[in-house]
C-alpha cells in the first residue's frame, strides 16, 4: 500500500520596495542580503526605484546592478542625462534605459522568472497603474518618471508619472499578486529628513547678504530639481505613512538612509551597506515571521 505523504507549500514570499530615488540603492543591499540568507521572494513589487531595482533583481542581474552602482561616478551620471526640449519634463531618459537594455535586452514582464510588477501612476486621473507585462524596461522607465523632471510615458493610452505619486511601497499589489508575506522597504519610514543634514545641505537654498543699502537678508531661490524632490518626499513620506497603516505589511525594513540627499545617485556602496545591514538587524523578527507561517 503506498502511502500517501503530505506536503505543505512553503509561504510565497512578497516584497514591496518602495520609492526613494538615490536612497533607493539600499533595495540593492536588502536583496542580496536576503538571497545570501536564502530568502527568495517570488513576487517582487516596486515603485519609482523600487521599481528599477526590483525589475533588474526579478531578471537575475542583481549582482551587476549592485558592481555598477559601486562604481558609479559624477561623470557617469551626468552622461546618462538628456536633457529634452520636447516638453513634459527636463530628462528624455532614454539614454538610461539603453544602458540597461544592452544588459537586459528586450526581456518582457512574462519572461522574468520571478513575479513582477510595477507601480505608475495615471497623470490624467491620479489613479495607480499596476504594470504587469510587456516591456520590462517601459515599465520601469513609467515607474521612475518623477513629474517636471522625466517625461512622462505613453501606454496604453494615458500618460503615466512616477508611482509614488498614488502608492509609494506597494504592498496591496504583493498581495494582490498571491504573496502569503509581505516584507514592505520603506526609505520614507523615519520621516523627513533633517534639514541640517549634510548632504542634503548642500542642495538647501543658501541665504546670501544683500548688498542693497538697507544691508537684509534675502534667500536666493532653491533649485528646480530639489523644489521637485522635496515636494515628492513629503508627499511620499505622508502618502506611504496613511496607505502602510490602511494595508500594513507582515514586516517593514526600515534602512537608516535619510542622510543620503534623493539626487545623489553616486556613492551608492554606503547605501547598498545599510540594506544588507537593515536585513542583519532585522534577521530575528524576518525569521519569526517567516517560522510563525509556516506553523500555521
Amino acid at each position: 500500500m503506498e502511502s500517501i505523504v503530505e506536503t505543505t507549500r512553503p509561504p510565497r514570499i512578497g516584497i514591496a520596495l518602495g520609492g526613494g530615488s538615490a536612497r533607493g540603492w539600499a533595495h540593492i543591499g536588502v536583496l542580496a542580503a536576503l538571497a545570501e540568507r536564502g530568502i527568495e521572494p517570488e513576487i517582487i513589487c516596486g515603485t519609482s526605484i523600487g521599481a528599477l531595482v526590483g525589475g533588474i533583481a526579478a531578471a537575475g542581474k542583481l549582482a551587476e546592478l549592485e558592481a555598477w552602482v559601486a562604481a558609479l561616478t559624477r561623470r557617469d551620471v551626468l552622461g546618462l542625462v538628456d536633457f529634452t526640449i520636447a516638453g513634459g519634463g527636463l530628462i528624455g531618459g532614454q539614454k538610461l534605459i539603453n544602458l540597461y537594455r544592452q544588459h537586459l535586452g528586450d526581456v518582457t514582464i512574462e519572461e522574468l522568472p520571478r513575479r513582477f510588477a510595477a507601480v505608475a501612476t495615471d497623470l490624467d486621473s491620479g489613479s495607480e497603474v499596476w504594470l504587469q507585462e510587456g516591456s520590462l524596461l517601459d515599465a520601469i522607465r513609467a515607474s521612475i518618471s518623477l513629474p517636471g523632471m522625466f517625461t512622462p510615458v505613453r501606454r496604453g493610452g494615458r500618460w503615466l508619472v512616477d508611482g509614488g505619486l498614488a502608492n509609494p511601497v506597494p504592498v496591496s499589489l504583493c498581495r494582490v499578486l498571491g504573496a502569503d508575506v509581505v516584507i514592505a522597504v520603506d526609505l520614507h519610514a523615519a520621516g523627513r529628513r533633517q534639514i541640517g543634514d549634510r548632504r542634503a545641505a548642500e542642495t538647501q537654498p543658501a541665504v546670501v547678504r544683500s548688498r542693497r543699502r538697507n544691508n537684509t537678508n534675502e534667500a536666493r531661490p532653491p533649485a528646480v530639481t530639489w523644489v521637485v524632490q522635496s515636494a515628492l518626499d513629503i508627499m511620499q513620506v505622508r502618502l506611504s505613512r496613511a496607505r502602510l497603516a490602511g494595508d500594513p505589511p507582515d514586516l517593514i525594513l526600515a534602512p537608516r538612509v535619510l542622510h543620503v540627499s534623493s539626487l545623489e545617485f553616486v556613492g551608492g556602496k554606503a547605501t547598498i551597506a545599510e540594506g544588507r545591514n537593515v536585513v542583519r538587524r532585522m534577521m530575528p523578527a524576518i525569521q519569526d515571521l517567516l517560522d510563525s507561517v509556516r506553523a500555521s
